[in-house]
């Protein structure tokens, strides 16, 4: 027996027919739009990493070697690459004479090194000093670390930086998620083993100043922070610069740097005109600027590899050391590091230079840089260029003064 609908029924059928399929299809889109908003998110990850890349290949560095004057700077850069445990550099000088770029031109001479392996405190994989808990935890325990080499990192510190975000902090992340304290590291974690950049130095808050110089020089950062006690390693460079117009950093923080550059703007006519030249044409090309320095590079950075591993060779006289502490007292150098610190920059020199013994001609490149700015008794005096320094030395060591 057949049933007939009436038109009434009809049209309501027909009508929740369509509603179903209207809804089926509404569901495949749905379902396609999801697929496809996952797709477009990892595809703009991907074009964000490519972009990331181009980026940083479109930017490369000015090179090292191509940087006309400055010669006070670049040589303690390179002492303290030779021997980070110097203590960093203080680099003061006039506004637009590129400090920042000599500072980030260092990124090319900085070797490779061997790290554990997804670790964030750029741990090493034999020396205990230079592990993180964890890892060092993993070592004495016998396990096997996975490594990798990497370049040295160079991590800028901004002036907004809080303490927090500098030294480390609890994660907040999983304390919310898992319910667990956890240790997020800080900017000192990522420049263990590397060199960290404060740019306007002298505009940064004094106790973040204090925080770092005791970092670079104990090679150890301590956390406190919300019931988590973690003591993780942070040896680095450090390297500060600023303008002497806008503040000058007190004695005892200065005293803390190892050594003190000064940089004045160059007033030959010619050098300026090529500095200018210089610069249009790496902005114009990076890539083949670049190239026309390579050879130069490549034997900067020889030289300075041969001299780390020369390093642990170079022995100094006893002769020597007797000068060295003898002009700190007679200039009245409070404290020894400036003993110290003389010392090992002249084990540097003599290593750059190649040879195992130092002698006076290394001392003498170094000594001002060690000392001139531990001289400042009175906060408001100017640091000496190395006058007294020199005279000195010259006196000590036996030299007449030109």
């Amino acid at each position: 027996m057949m049933t007939y609908l009436s038109p009434v029924t009809h049209s309501v059928a027909s009508l929740r027919d369509s509603r179903r399929a209207v809804s089926h299809s509404r569901t495949k889109m749905t379902n396609k739009s999801r697929s496809c908003t996952r797709l477009s998110k990892s595809t703009f990850r991907l074009r964000a990493v490519s972009e990331e890349g181009k980026v940083a290949e479109a930017r490369p560095v000015y090179p090292f070697t191509a940087i006309i004057g400055q010669e006070e700077m670049k040589f303690a850069a390179l002492m303290n690459i030779i021997d980070p445990n110097i203590g960093g550099i203080m680099v003061m000088g006039d506004r637009g004479t590129g400090k920042s770029t000599t500072v980030r031109s260092l990124v090319d001479l900085l070797p490779l090194i061997d790290v554990v392996k997804d670790d964030a405190f750029m741990s090493s994989p034999t020396d205990p000093n230079l592990m993180s808990p964890e890892v060092l935890a993993t070592y004495r325990a016998g396990g096997q670390l996975e490594t990798t080499k990497v370049p040295i990192n160079m991590v800028d510190l901004p002036l907004g930086a809080t303490e927090d975000r500098v030294c480390g902090t609890i994660d907040i992340e999983k304390a919310l998620t898992e319910g667990t304290k956890a240790f997020e590291p800080g900017l000192l974690a990522k420049a263990n083993r590397g060199i960290l950049y404060v740019d306007e130095v002298n505009l940064l808050d004094d106790h973040l100043v204090d925080v770092l110089l005791d970092s670079a020089a104990s090679g150890w950062n301590t956390v406190e922070r919300e019931g988590i006690s973690i003591c993780h390693p942070a040896r680095f460079i450090l390297i500060g610069s600023g303008n002497p117009e806008e503040g000058e950093l007190r004695p005892q923080l200065l005293d803390r740097f190892g050594m003190h550059a000064q940089i004045r703007t160059v007033k030959l006519p010619e050098e300026r005109v090529k500095v200018v030249e210089e610069r249009t044409d790496f902005d114009s090309n990076p890539k083949a600027f670049r190239s026309k320095y390579a050879e130069e590079q490549a034997s900067v950075i020889e030289k300075v590899t041969q001299a780390r591993a020369l390093l642990p060779e170079v022995e100094v006289p006893m002769e020597i050391r007797l000068k060295i502490s003898q002009v700190c007292a007679e200039l009245d150098v409070d404290g020894l590091r400036g003993d110290l610190v003389t010392t090992r920059a002249s084990r540097a020199a003599a290593a750059y230079r190649g040879s195992k013994v130092v002698t006076d001609e290394d001392v003498y490149s170094v000594i001002s840089l060690c000392l001139r700015h531990r001289l400042r008794k009175d906060p408001m005096a100017t640091i000496d260029e190395g006058s007294r320094v020199y005279e000195v030395f010259s006196s000590v060591f036996g030299y007449e003064i030109e």
